[in-house]
């Protein structure tokens, strides 16, 4: 009896690619189970994790009373979800919260400009300076929540209960730089 008959089979019964298809499986499948490898993301080697703060203002804010928004957790030690770049990243502790004055430019009579405080009551606008404090993991290009670089200049969007809105990046500690 020949090995390879005249159909390509082995013994008269196997065919030739079969054997070589199931052998390549058989290949796959140990390689994965006894061979697995390095684990983790080479985009995660070398790289730590530190507390970091980051400084937001918000410019601008529309809210007829600022008091309303410390009700519902958007306060000092409160939390506050964020979102970079349209992925949520989670809840970021706010570490303090400062309501900017507001402030008109005022043309003097000699031609000076001279800043003073905004007389009127009816201005539903204000400006923010936020620290939230978060722990952040360090690459080499800077530090990074979530999937997200943190830059001075990127937008986050804070949300809550009872609010939504952006604010800018002016600031980012790293803990022990």
């Amino acid at each position: 009896m020949a090995i390879l008959d005249s159909k390509g089979r082995l013994f008269g019964k196997f065919n030739i690619l079969d054997i070589g298809a199931l052998l390549v499986i058989l290949l796959v499948i140990s390689g994965i189970f006894f061979f697995p490898g390095t684990t983790g993301s080479v985009a995660q080697v070398g790289t730590t994790t530190k507390p970091i703060e980051v400084d937001l203002i918000v410019r601008g804010l529309k809210v007829k009373d600022i008091d309303r928004l410390s009700e519902n957790g958007f306060k000092e030690k409160g939390k506050t979800n964020v979102i970079i770049r349209n992925q949520p990243y989670g809840q970021i502790p706010i570490k303090s919260i400062q309501v900017l004055p507001r402030d008109i430019l005022v043309t003097q009579p000699d031609g000076t400009v001279k800043l003073v405080k905004d007389p009127r009551d009816n201005v539903y606008s204000t400006d923010m300076l936020l620290t939230l404090a978060g722990k952040a993991t360090i690459t080499d290009s800077g530090p990074v929540l979530g999937n997200s670089k943190v830059k001075i200049g990127m937008p986050f969007e804070l949300e809550g209960f009872n609010y939504n809105f952006n604010a800018s990046v002016i600031d980012v500690r790293i803990d022990g730089k």
